[in-house]
């Protein structure tokens, strides 16, 4: 079986689903127009999405006070440390940096909503 998506309550999605669009190379597949503000995000290999919306029935988890080892995002990069900058100088905040005896080197950062995403280069 092949992962279609995984969904998210998050506080704001539309702001959330622009920046991700604007800063991580996502695309909004579908968005829908409900009370939730549902939009599907597509990654840049068109494979995986990422469902973001805001449903009113369900309060939406305080990310940034979760550790980010309970739940991250993510996201392949060819440089981990240019990525990063550039997201925290578009509002992301760093957690942690790892370089790994493998040569894999993940840094944690927190979107501008709190919630944890790793950019990730594999040795």
């Amino acid at each position: 079986m092949k992962i279609e998506h995984f969904a998210i309550n998050v506080s704001e999605p539309v702001p959330m689903a622009a920046w991700y669009g604007e800063h991580l190379a996502t695309e909004i597949k579908v968005k829908l127009d409900d009370p939730a503000q549902t939009h599907f995000l597509i990654d840049s290999a068109g494979s995986v999405m990422l469902e973001i919306y805001n449903h009113p029935r369900v309060s939406c988890p305080d990310y940034a006070t979760m550790d980010h080892l309970l739940l991250h995002l993510a996201f392949v990069s060819s440089d981990p440390d240019a990525d990063a900058e550039r997201l925290m100088a578009n509002g992301a905040s760093m957690v942690e940096r790892l370089a790994l005896d493998n040569g894999s080197l993940l840094i944690m950062l927190r979107d501008p909503w709190g919630l944890a995403i790793q950019l990730c280069k594999r040795g």
